[in-house]
């Protein structure tokens, strides 16, 4: 029987990405796979998200277009089937069912494991749906289901270590469509991450929600911090790289510094995202913290090792935003010094609490901020690059670049470096000396000492940015 080809587009985060490899491992062993062009595709996949703007509108719009590749493809006598997932499909999956007769499986995020089976109740009687939210225990542990390994699909991969969200930020949609926050278990994210070293993964990003919330069960019976669960996978053979994302400020606990301060494989870029730095619009967005308690977490992590660098997420515009409110979020900016950062005009979530708000920002004015804010940080991150220039710097070789005999990786904040070299040093972490930049990127040579011969102790820093840049 020849394979089944499957098809699936991914919408916004990091875990998406990471949810679409596991709906690709679990259908592989029915057959499945994965194919660049959803017109031949027998199965094809909309792994939506609900944070961006307008995220509703525009499956239905992607289901449009895909209602004539199916009717496509019955005319030329061969199947196909459509599936939502994602958040979108656990806000809106009887809606999805009703307006949108060309799909026939609807499954939430914490349901992907589910899928063959899904589709063959589809296949049985029609229609399936499955989006309800399992039940965790009191440690807010879950069971877990029996499921297809994950995959090595080169030398970085993202593992998930919890979901869901109990901060109800009044912006946010995510604890609607993803649920309380919970946690794997210690022993099931190693044997992940072991069985990917084995496979030749380097560099493994830990992802959630909220990712530093994390207390899963730990090998005792017993809550692990996240910290503590970082120092357990340091320890597995292979792995040269430890990273995470996304944080939230309240939730950085002591353990965690002090995975930053004596753990040489935990990368020094921590994304921190604050939205405001206005103490009246950080209440009205339920952050449950003020910007002083922010840059006071900042503080922390710099204390425990100098070299650290951050990024961020801006909201501009919410409801009520003044100039006062926004001027507090560039002073902000000014004071933290970000290598990188990622702002966005707020829009509403229906069903969130600042849906409600009427105060809204005009246009022209949330416009004219989100370009100034911009602005500032582009030039922040601009400086922060140039401080490379000159210096040695450790690379993880990970693929082929764009360039006939140049090689690609990243650097430990994540910037894109490239030199001339034999693909052979892909998967080795390389000093490399940084000759010159082009926007984002490095580019530079194979160093003839390494970067770093010794863990790097408090003063001895490769960059440090400077506040106010």
């Amino acid at each position: 029987m020849p394979p089944r080809k499957l098809h699936i587009k991914s919408y916004g985060c990091q875990m998406n990405v990471y949810d679409a490899q596991r709906m690709a491992d679990a259908l592989a062993p029915e057959g499945y796979v994965e194919t660049a062009s959803a017109e031949d595709a027998d199965l094809v996949i909309l792994n939506t998200c609900h944070i961006r703007e307008k995220a509703s509108e525009k499956v239905y719009s992607e289901l449009g277009r895909l209602r004539a590749a199916k009717d496509q493809a019955a005319r030329d006598g061969r199947g196909m089937s459509v599936v939502v997932a994602g958040c979108v499909a656990q806000a809106e999956g009887e809606e999805i069912i009703r307006r949108a007769p060309v799909v026939d499986v609807v499954v939430g995020p914490q349901s992907y494991h589910h899928l063959p089976e899904l589709l063959a109740r589809a296949k049985a009687a029609g229609r399936a749906l499955e989006t309800e939210f399992p039940v965790a225990d009191k440690f807010g542990f879950l069971p877990q289901p029996s499921r297809q390994a994950i995959r090595a699909r080169g030398i970085s991969a993202f593992v998930t270590v919890q979901e869901g969200c109990d901060k109800f930020c009044t912006f946010c949609v995510v604890p609607y469509t993803r649920g309380a926050e919970v946690s794997r278990p210690v022993a099931k994210i190693a044997e992940d991450v072991q069985r990917l070293a084995d496979n030749g993964v380097r560099e493994i990003t830990l992802i959630g929600q909220n990712v530093n919330a994390y207390h899963g069960e730990g090998p005792d019976g017993r809550p692990w911090p996240f910290g503590k669960l970082l120092y357990r996978l340091a320890e597995i053979p292979g792995i040269v790289r430890l990273r995470y994302s996304t944080s939230h400020p309240r939730d950085v606990e002591d353990s965690l510094i002090d995975a930053h301060r004596h753990l040489d494989a935990l990368m020094p870029f921590v994304h921190l995202p604050v939205q405001s730095g206005s103490d009246r619009i950080l209440a009205a967005m339920n952050r449950r913290h003020s910007a002083s308690d922010y840059r006071r977490v900042i503080d922390r992590f710099r204390h425990a090792r100098q070299d650290i660098a951050f990024s961020s997420d801006f909201i501009v515009g919410f409801p009520g935003e003044t100039e006062e409110d926004f001027a507090a979020t560039l002073a902000l900016v000014g004071q933290i010094g970000y290598a990188a950062a990622y702002s966005f005009k707020y829009s509403p979530r229906p069903g969130t609490p600042a849906a409600e708000l009427r105060e809204a920002v005009s246009t022209a004015d949330m416009d004219a901020r989100l370009e100034r804010l911009q602005k500032l940080i582009d030039s922040q991150q601009s400086a922060f690059n140039r401080t490379a220039l000159g210096r040695t710097i450790d690379v993880l070789f990970e693929r082929a670049g764009r360039k006939p005999g140049q090689i690609a990786g990243r650097t430990p904040y994540l910037q894109p470096a490239h030199v001339e070299a034999s693909d052979a040093i892909i998967g080795q972490v390389l000093p490399v000396t940084v000759a010159s930049l082009e926007r984002y990127s490095l580019f530079g040579t194979l160093a003839s000492i390494p970067a770093s011969p010794a863990p790097l102790a408090p003063g001895e820093a490769q960059f440090q940015t400077t506040a106010g840049v």
